[in-house]
């Protein structure tokens, strides 16, 4: 006898990005209620993407969805493009468990509370594009904090370089959810950086976070001085050997550190280029607001395309 199987409906879109084969890659997969946690993670590793979002009806019906984020190999509290694509795919849809979308959303996640709103406007770069919905910004769940610092060398092993290749003690970083920060020296080590997984299980700090960003700020990125406007550069590697080409939870801790060490009171904004190197551009907008040192809010977003839309049979139980 056949095994009983539950039809799924998905759709994927590419984030941080307006050119389609761009940025982050993501699948969104709708009726995934009552599969057990087995079967979402076997999805997340079938679809193979950085990550793949499960949109479940929210546990209270003021919030838009309940939002669970799988890797190939775990589930995590919060990540960025799973969030900016999921707005994007729901308001496009126009409903979600029988009652509209709105361009402001609220997604119930392990991490907290993640609310998005939606960029409307133009899509020039697609053909046929009408104006409209074009993308997301979503609030980081959670204030920005910081978990301690690893060792230059450990975190540059970790992007495949030297310790003379990094500026300082790189800093854990969080918004809901933990990344190893590190400034790089300049923009050659940036070129350099590779995946390197031997050296996350050599260093007991890195292999707990399990992920590194390398970033170039430009001058004035640091202390108290320099613009509030800044174009920043980045890359992030994983434990799994894998390479991100937008990372939106890891730049929204960037700009919590980076604003954390300003003075006064304003708001950081940043433009991030990422994913350059693997042929996968991405563009990251970012934001940070901040009184004395003190960081009290980091948005992120960018645009979306539009890519693939189809079904998935998978077990039933």
């Amino acid at each position: 006898m056949a095994e009983p199987t539950v039809t799924l409906k998905y759709e994927t879109t590419d984030v941080f990005t307006n050119v389609a084969f761009g940025g982050n890659p993501l699948a969104v997969v709708f009726g995934a209620e009552g599969l057990p946690d087995a079967t979402l993670q076997k999805i997340a590793a079938e679809f193979c993407y950085s990550e793949t979002a499960f949109v479940l009806p929210p546990a209270d019906p003021k919030h838009t969805a309940r939002v669970r984020i799988f890797t190939p190999v775990a589930e995590l509290p919060f990540a960025g493009h799973p969030n900016v694509g999921t707005a994007f795919v729901l308001v496009r849809q126009g409903e979600a468990f029988g009652r509209p979308v709105d361009t402001e959303l609220s997604f119930e996640e392990q991490a907290g509370l993640v609310e998005v709103s939606c960029l409307e406007g133009p899509h020039s770069t697609v053909a046929n594009w009408p104006e409209g919905v074009v993308g997301a910004v979503l609030s980081a769940p959670q204030p920005f904090a910081t978990h301690g610092t690893v060792s230059a060398a450990e975190a540059a092993a970790c992007l495949g370089l030297g310790a003379e290749d990094v500026v300082g003690e790189p800093v854990i970083g969080s918004t809901g959810g933990p990344y190893v920060l590190a400034e790089l020296a300049s923009a050659e080590a940036l070129e350099r950086c590779r995946v390197a997984p031997a050296a996350f299980a050599a260093s007991a700090a890195m292999a707990k976070v399990g992920k590194v960003l390398g970033y170039l700020p430009p001058p004035g990125a640091k202390g108290g001085g320099g613009s509030d406007d800044l174009q920043l550069r980045c890359r992030m590697f994983t434990a799994r050997g894998t390479e991100d080409p937008a990372t939106g939870a890891a730049n929204c801790a960037l700009l919590g550190l980076l604003a954390s060490r300003r003075a006064g009171e304003g708001t950081l904004r940043a433009t991030i280029a990422q994913g350059v190197e693997m042929g996968r551009p991405s563009e990251l907008m970012a934001e940070a607001d901040y009184t004395g040192g003190a960081v009290t809010a980091v948005r992120i977003g960018g645009k979306c395309v539009p890519m693939m839309c189809g079904e998935l049979r998978v077990p039933a139980g």
